[in-house]
């Protein structure tokens, strides 16, 4: 028998709130290239340790800092002077069995392919250095992705919510358009460093928006601010095919001034800001539903990077979102509902100390059917929580 609750909310659902304000980090802001990297390190270790030991041993790389680097920026193109710093952390298996493990050469490896595959003027071999501080694990943490079902590797709780929200959904889908190969055919100028914020008051949606635009392409200050405006339209037709707003407001690189050529403009050499503008963190960017919405609970766990099989703070965070999904689309009568699980270290992964499920449901909602199918959907989540492990070293769900 699990614990597993399920309790019915009398309050309004966040799309009906005066008041949201949600965020989305591009795929080339600093704190989202260390949750990337960190991620595809942690599935090429699995991948790894399943071809040596056909399993996945223990490891946690979800600690990370990218150090920016120095830029010079110039109209037509400038030049990185110093490189980022981009410095692996925690625990790492690297001896098992008699046989070696070549942890670093897999981490460094893994980063330099992530940034050619999604950094297109970022080159991993000049502009960018690797520190690789991953050690071995405690030896009781070591063992708690072993046996037939795994043990909880740590105690913490995570929550997840479903559906996204109108304003959730927009400001995803603006910066994945603006990151979109297609979209930079038409603006190669604009980086892959992209910052969406979106604020609704009521049902009219502002959308402030930082790009970092790749120097190269820009060679005066007019060539800056015409492209800027046309980026600017671009929004603005994107946001024409989106319903469920009355107006949208869009602003753009906000802090530029035209006539102060290069304090003016938001310039970058190779598209991030991590160049020399910012630094990155593990843990700092989005949610593993793609957004940073500050009207939901979030828990603290970074997803990025996490063993797929026994850290619960990875398992958990996905899965929560996961059966919320499942309650609200298969399950008749909800307007919206939150996952809540906790864990135990040391407990099996698919017992969690607590489940619980808050709905809530539309005016003639049957609430007897709504918490027993609820129930079932968390138990079945639970029964099936292994293929969910599976699917998570294989990289099947997006964590970031």
């Amino acid at each position: 028998m699990r614990n597993i609750t399920v309790d019915v909310l009398a309050q309004a659902p966040v799309s009906q709130h005066e008041v949201e304000i949600v965020e989305r980090k591009g795929v080339g802001h600093p704190d989202s290239i260390c949750d990337a990297i960190m991620e595809q390190v942690s599935i090429k270790l699995s991948q790894e340790y399943r071809k040596q030991f056909h399993r996945i041993l223990h490891h946690n790389i979800d600690k990370a800092f990218l150090v920016a680097g120095q830029a010079q920026v110039q109209l037509g193109g400038g030049r990185v002077t110093e490189p980022m710093r981009l410095i692996f952390g925690d625990r790492a298996t690297a001896e098992y069995g008699g046989h070696h493990i070549p942890i670093d050469r897999i981490a460094i490896d893994t980063a330099k392919e992530w940034i050619r595959n999604n950094l297109r003027f970022v080159d991993p071999e000049v502009h960018v250095t690797y520190d690789v501080q991953i050690k071995p694990g405690a030896e009781e943490l070591r063992t708690s992705v072993e046996g037939e079902t795994p043990l909880a590797n740590d105690t913490s709780a995570a929550v997840g919510y479903a559906p996204l929200t109108p304003t959730e959904q927009v400001v995803l889908d603006v910066e994945q358009e603006l990151n979109s190969r297609e979209f930079k055919n038409v603006f190669p100028e604009v980086g892959e460093d992209i910052k969406v914020m979106g604020f609704r008051r009521g049902d009219e949606l502002h959308l402030t928006t930082a790009v970092a635009f790749v120097d190269r392409f820009i060679d005066s200050e007019g060539t800056y601010f015409r492209r800027k405006a046309a980026l600017e339209d671009a929004m603005r037709d994107f946001l024409r095919l989106r319903r469920g707003f009355a107006k949208t407001h869009v602003y753009l690189n906000t802090l530029d001034r035209p006539g102060r050529g290069l304090g003016g403009m938001y310039l970058s050499v190779t598209g991030t800001s991590a160049e020399g503008g910012d630094s990155g963190q593990v843990g700092r960017g989005n949610k593993v539903n793609g957004v940073i919405a500050l009207n939901r609970p979030m828990g603290t766990e970074a997803a990025a990077g996490k063993n797929p099989v026994s850290h619960v703070g990875k398992i958990y965070t996905i899965l929560t979102h996961k059966a919320a999904n499942r309650i609200y689309h298969e399950v008749p009568g909800i307007l919206e509902v939150y996952v809540w699980m906790l864990s135990q270290i040391g407990k099996p992964i698919d017992q969690p100390k607590v489940t619980a499920a808050q709905v809530m449901l539309k005016r003639h909602a049957r609430r007897s059917i709504v918490e027993r199918r609820a129930r079932e959907i968390l138990d079945d989540e639970l029964i099936n929580i292994k293929q969910l492990v599976e699917d998570l070293a294989d990289g099947r769900y997006r964590v970031c």
